[in-house]
């Protein structure tokens, strides 16, 4: 894979705890920099789930292999121009520590 396809940026979010006063509760804030990435749309569909349409969308993005990369799991999250895509799986493409290529889904339907 060539350097010129990565022609976008995700956000990763991670999750940590915060105490508002009365509770510990789980929010995700921006986790590092943006990193570069080639995003390919992998498939988008509905299920009927209880009565309920739900439509996602499952994409793959490809960045560089670094400490920071490899560090993502599925209980991060990516932001893509303002759709939240929940982390599925996390694989290594290509040469020994060249590329990550990350899945993973968001609800199309908001």
């Amino acid at each position: 894979m060539k350097a010129r396809r990565l022609d976008r940026q995700i956000q990763v979010q991670r999750a940590a705890l915060v105490d508002d006063g009365f509770a510990k509760t789980e929010a995700f804030a921006n986790h590092g920099a943006p990193l570069w990435c080639e995003k390919t749309d992998v498939s988008d569909g509905e299920k009927a789930r209880a009565g309920a349409v739900e439509a996602n969308l499952m994409s793959r993005f490809k960045v560089r292999y670094s400490a920071f990369s490899a560090d993502l799991s599925p209980k991060d999250r990516l932001v893509f121009e303002g759709v939240t895509f929940g982390i599925n799986g996390v694989k290594e493409l290509g040469g020994r520590r060249e590329w990550l290529e990350i899945s993973a889904t968001a609800r199309a339907d908001g």
